[in-house]
């Protein structure tokens, strides 16, 4: 078993896609390959066996061709407020944890990060790995449970990644290294320029200049790409897809899950509605998941979001409700236990909710019955999602509860589901559309090409000592 460290010299450097195309690059020569990040932190989660992990990770299984499991990510914080996150431990959330200061977590959370690693690498030829924001920075070394910690765990070389698009990339390069103790420095062996518009021939003598300053060589530049992922964390910007109809999501600052857009941005004009003049034009209003229910109810009330989705109701404009969307639609959520707290609901869809302390994490079909004149697009429709929630939901009113197991209610124009994945079904897109985008794995080949044709195979040869597996043809 080998492994190999993607880490960045900041957020958002691209370590996440990085580590998808080395993925996918390595199950195109026979690899057996596992992801694994030890510490995420993002509202985008998938449901695996186990229970969650942070999307990214599942994105990277799949690249993989391998099932997702929470070893891939034994460790996921959930923003909840600014200085809180939910804490969940081998997919499953730690109220203690949560609950307990940030100081002194590691030590805690340390032993499962080890025994998750070193159960995957006893399982897998390759884990490639990835590192989250920067090595460099020295406030938490003391707590680190996931960069350099984990690369002396592995043994495994790191590729430090720069975003130069940015601008600053070899100064952001050098000084990560730099700040780095010399142990650690031995661990970095390449260099990647990541996001690059441009000749790359306009780079020189820089590389060269790096590699001496440092003596890590520059191994590889890969070059700005529109691809079909979702980013890491919160909603995708892209560029728009000239889709005919019109989707405006009104998501809060602790809005979940929002991946599940993606393949609809592709097919729909999507818009971010962080205003109420932003609903203006849109054939659907979407309330999507919330890690934080009653904080994002907060948020509407104060932009002039939540009058703005009423009267949307009150016009006949279909407005839907996924998950935490659902829940602030109802009258009213009861907090008996203090789980997130209660809060008056936008009182659309005649639905109360009671949160309990334990959370739902499941895969969950969904097939829909007959549906008001709205949503009669969805009659007879299926798909294949997930839940991740807590509470339990209860008809106050002559709503029509419309998908087996309390999973989903419709009241004329205002449908609420707790099953995430509606947009992310080729059926549902194309009864919506007309259209079904291409499938996620073009966009894995396309990433696995980036690869090939921009980074230094001979490095990776040496730094992952599989040069015969290396060298098979695709």
């Amino acid at each position: 078993m080998v492994t190999i460290m993607v880490q960045g010299v900041s957020s958002d450097a691209g370590k996440s896609l990085i580590a998808t195309a080395l993925c996918r690059w390595l199950r195109r020569r026979g690899a057996l390959v596992a992801p694994f990040k030890a510490q995420n932190m993002s509202n985008n989660a998938r449901v695996v066996d186990g229970g969650e992990i942070g999307t990214a990770q599942w994105l990277q299984a799949l690249a993989a061709g391998v099932a997702a499991d929470v070893r891939m990510n034994p460790v996921l914080l959930k923003p909840e407020a600014d200085t809180r996150s939910q804490v969940i431990v081998n997919g499953v959330m730690s109220r203690e944890l949560t609950e307990s200061p940030w100081h002194g977590r590691s030590t805690r959370l340390w032993p499962h990060v080890e025994a998750a690693y070193r159960s995957l690498a006893a399982e897998y030829d390759v884990v490639v790995i990835e590192g989250a924001g920067s090595p460099a920075e020295m406030n938490l070394w003391a707590d680190d449970i996931v960069n350099m910690r984990v690369a002396e765990l592995a043994g495994a070389p790191v590729l430090l990644v720069a975003d130069i698009d940015r601008g600053g990339a070899f100064a952001h390069l050098y000084g990560t290294w730099a700040l780095l103790p010399p142990h650690w420095q031995s661990h970095i062996r390449g260099f990647l320029l990541n996001k690059f518009r441009g000749d790359v021939g306009l780079l020189a003598p820089a590389p060269a200049e790096l590699e001496k300053a440092t003596g890590v060589p520059t191994v590889g530049v890969v070059p700005w790409i529109e691809h079909a992922l979702p980013d890491e964390e919160g909603p995708t910007v892209g560029a728009p897809s000239g889709g005919s109809r019109r989707v405006c999501i009104v998501g809060g600052p602790y809005a979940s899950n929002l991946d599940e857009f993606v393949r609809l941005q592709q097919v729909a004009d999507v818009r971010w509605a962080r205003t109420p003049a932003a609903l203006a034009g849109a054939d659907l209003v979407v309330l999507p998941g919330s890690k934080h229910v009653p904080n994002d109810l907060a948020w509407t009330r104060s932009r002039g979001m939540a009058d703005a989705v009423i009267s949307a109701a009150a016009s006949g404009l279909p407005v839907l409700g996924i998950c935490g969307g659902l829940q602030m639609l109802g009258v009213a959520i009861d907090d008996p236990t203090g789980v997130e707290g209660s809060a008056e609901g936008l009182d659309v869809l005649p639905v109360a909710t009671s949160y309990l302390p334990g959370k739902t994490t499941q895969r969950t079909a969904v097939r829909f019955g007959r549906l008001p004149p709205a949503w009669s697009w969805l009659d007879g429709l299926s798909f294949d999602g997930y839940e991740i929630r807590h509470g339990k939901t209860t008809v106050s009113g002559s709503v029509e509860a419309i998908v087996g197991d309390d999973l989903g209610y419709a009241d004329g124009n205002v449908l609420g589901i707790y099953a995430h994945g509606l947009f992310e079904s080729d059926e549902v897109l194309d009864a919506y559309t007309g259209i079904v985008p291409p499938p996620l794995d073009d966009t894995f080949e396309q990433l696995a090409d980036l690869v090939d044709a921009h980074i230094d195979i001979a490095w990776l040869a040496r730094c992952l000592d599989l040069p015969a597996l290396l060298q098979r043809s695709t």
